[in-house]
């Protein structure tokens, strides 16, 4: 009898078969998922993420190393060197992220065997560090297990602060006759692992070199430069140590004492602590060296360079086993200035010998400084900046000058009547006076104070011109502009009630002019002076110089305004930014040249600007001009207004404010066609009781005169030089000064 197949057992077969094949199916297509979704993820990563994931990669791996690269120099107008570079041996140490004190310290002694460092800069730290080191033992019982169990149980400390204070501990109860017990020869393998520690990973510290220049080396002294024998040495044994390199390092030298060409820190510096984050967000190293004032400050950015590029090779542990260069770097750009230095040190030895002669007549005890500011009032640039200072050689203790240039925009002084002027053509932008306008010059006599009077007229009544008025530096017409500027008519032996919009406006009219605002120039640290405040009075004072204060530069630039018709001119230092020379006998291409910059026109018409310009050409060449005397006979066909103003000196050791005279004088030349516009003051220049007459124009005139002359003669020499191409020139003169004696400029 045939048997029936069981209906019941295949059925359950044919489910598991179907079973079977859901199941393959839903593994298949979880697994199609899984690719679609790992193709996707890859695809977003290498599409959308790729760039970002490479910017990380080449952050870790590519690394800007300090590679003493030689900082942009600087030039006068004339292409004369002004601060250079001169190249020097350096052996230098780079220590990688993975680098134990240990493997330093065996560098250290391998290259304390090649070399000799001087061992003057240790500190008692550096000892005690080598102790530690030498002493791993004992340094160990120095702290008891209870002493380290309670340090390490306290709450209140963190596992930073724990490990610190253990450290403390130990390195106090180190005994102090050891700390003195080591070796001439330890002593210098301890002097070079100092070097080596203060480095930063992966950026070359100087381990010896980047010292002064050219120093007399005594009998037993280490001499702070390497030597031809020790860079040699070294140089054979490179191999032998690991991290060591001879390189070219660069030392920063100063044909000029000039100090607004500022200073930049030195190698062993680094950024200074109280602008380490500024520049750090800007991708400098810690030991890189940066400008720390004025020019080289100003143009950091600029002269600085741009480091090499090194991409370090790293095995699986993270650790750095070969180097490759990815850029080679670049020198940084060359400034040319706007000054000739024969100009400015022409006129620094005039201004010099001038305020050493001042000092030596009585009631001159108090001054001590001399400026003397000339602008080109067309083009801003400045063609001298002259400051001068009296102090004392803390050596000698006798006086001795130095340069003061940057007190030429960081300081402000009364500058008397020198803002006349000023003074006028805000009267008549205030409608207050009109061109030509007539008032007698008499006493002015307010109720409740003395009398108030020109130096020419004490007690009589003279009718005069806005023009007499400048020409004659008449004190009474610009106090009855003060009135008419408030409202108001003077009336003999009344009160005054000019109002706050008298000074707002008369304020106002000066900044248009340059004085009170920060002029622009291309250096830190411009103060634009002190407003006097609002007391009634003292109207007339600010009238006629002799309340608010002004820098010697803010003088200058108001000089330039009423020279070129009216148009402030922003300063600048600086006239060109220029490639590296690329054979060291012409100046690179030029990248940046530096045009006129109009900060304001001011609000004058053109008739009143030369209304009052043509004034200040009486001033010297008027009969009864204020510097006629001086001027009259020059043949440059000048301009200009003297000017003499009330102030006081505190003398902190006597506890006593005695009062001073400033002297003032600006001008410009020649008449038709300014070439130069200019500003002397010099502030406390006689006690007042001992003022007898102005001594400043007759020195103006002297420092213009020698500016032209100067001119007239290199005019003579161009006209046989054919050269084309602006070509390097050597210093005008052959001092050298080291950057390291810089810093105490």
């Amino acid at each position: 009898m045939r048997k029936t197949p069981n209906k019941r057992a295949q059925s359950v077969k044919a489910k598991q078969r179907a079973n079977i094949t859901f199941r393959m199916n839903i593994l298949f297509f979880s697994i199609f998922l899984l690719f679609t979704l790992l193709i996707l993820r890859l695809g977003y990563l290498q599409i959308v993420k790729g760039e970002d994931y490479k910017l990380k990669l080449e952050r870790t791996e590519e690394v800007a190393v300090n590679t003493s690269v030689p900082r942009g120099r600087i030039f006068d107008s004339e292409g004369r060197i002004l601060v250079d570079n001169e190249p020097q041996r350096a052996i230098t140490y780079t220590k990688m992220q993975t680098t134990k004190s240990d493997e330093m310290y065996e560098i250290a002694k391998k290259l304390s065997k090649l070399i000799q460092k001087n061992p003057k800069a240790i500190t008692k730290s550096d000892l005690q560090d080598f102790w530690l080191w030498k002493n791993k033992e004992k340094a160990l019982e120095l702290v008891s297990a209870e002493e380290r169990k309670k340090i390490e149980t306290d709450e209140n400390l963190s596992t930073k602060e724990k490990n610190i204070e253990a450290n403390r501990l130990t390195r106090s109860r180190i005994p102090e006759e050891e700390l003195h017990s080591f070796t001439q020869e330890e002593m210098q393998v301890i002097a070079i692992y100092r070097e080596m520690v203060a480095g930063y990973a992966l950026s070359p510290q100087i381990i010896k070199g980047g010292e002064v220049a050219n120093k007399e080396i005594k009998p037993g002294e280490i001499s702070e430069e390497v030597t031809v024998e020790e860079f040699a040495r070294v140089s054979e044994r490179l191999s032998d140590l690991k991290g060591v390199n001879t390189t070219t390092d660069w030392r920063r030298v100063y044909t000029s004492p000039l100090a607004i060409l500022g200073t930049a820190s030195l190698p062993k510096e680094g950024i200074p602590k109280e602008r380490l984050d500024y520049f750090l967000s800007r991708g400098y190293s810690r030991n890189d060296r940066v400008g720390k004032s004025y020019i080289e400050q100003q143009y950091e950015e600029v002269l600085q360079g741009k480091k090499s590029i090194v991409k370090n090779i790293t095995d699986g542990k993270g650790r750095v086993i070969d180097t490759q260069t990815v850029d080679e770097g670049k020198p940084g750009k060359d400034l040319v200035l706007t000054m000739d230095s024969e100009v400015q040190i022409a006129q620094e030895e005039i201004l010099e010998k001038e305020l050493l002669r001042l000092k030596q007549i009585p009631g001159t005890k108090y001054l001590d400084r001399a400026f003397f500011i000339m602008m080109n009032p067309y083009t801003g640039e400045v063609l001298s900046l002259v400051g001068k200072q009296v102090v004392n050689d803390p050596v000698t203790g006798k006086p001795k000058v130095r340069d003061y240039a940057f007190g030429s925009f960081t300081t402000a002084y009364e500058v008397g009547s020198t803002v006349k002027p000023g003074t006028l053509l805000t009267g008549y932008r205030e409608k207050a006076i009109e061109i030509g306008e007539k008032f007698v010059d008499e006493p002015i006599r307010i109720k409740g104070s003395a009398p108030k009077s020109s130096v020419f007229n004490r007690s009589g009544r003279i009718l005069l011109s806005d023009s007499e008025a400048i020409e004659r530096s008449s004190n009474v017409f610009m106090f009855k502009t003060a009135y008419s500027i408030a409202g108001r008519v003077y009336q003999p032996n009344q009160g005054i009630n000019f109002g706050i919009d008298a000074f707002q406006k008369m304020r106002n009219g000066y900044a248009q002019l340059g004085l009170g605002v920060r002029t622009g120039i291309d250096l830190p640290g411009e103060v634009t002076g002190v407003e006097g405040g609002l007391e009634m009075g003292k109207l007339l004072d600010l009238a006629i110089g002799q309340y608010d204060t002004y820098t010697p530069l803010q003088l200058a630039q108001y000089a330039a305004t009423l020279a070129n018709g009216g148009s402030r001119i922003q300063p600048h230092v600086v006239k060109e930014i220029r490639e590296p020379s690329t054979d060291g006998e012409q100046l690179g291409g030029v990248v940046k040249e530096f045009t006129p910059n109009v900060l304001n026109t001011i609000d004058n018409t053109t008739a009143e600007i030369e209304h009052i310009r043509s004034a200040m050409q009486l001033v010297y060449y008027g009969s009864k001009g204020s510097a006629h005397t001086a001027f009259g006979s020059s043949q440059f066909n000048g301009a200009g207004k003297t000017g003499t103003a009330q102030s006081f000196y505190r003398d902190v050791e006597k506890g006593r404010t005695f009062s001073t005279v400033n002297l003032t004088h600006i001008g410009f030349a020649p008449f038709d066609n300014p070439e130069i516009a200019y500003a002397l003051v010099i502030p406390s220049a006689s006690l007042e009781s001992n003022y007898k007459s102005s001594f400043a124009t007759p020195i103006a005139r002297e420092l213009v005169d020698e500016y032209f002359k100067i001119q007239q003669k290199n005019e003579a020499l161009k006209e046989n030089d054919s050269t084309a191409t602006p070509t390097i020139k050597p210093a005008f003169t052959n001092d050298k000064i080291d950057e390291e004696e810089t810093q105490t400029k």
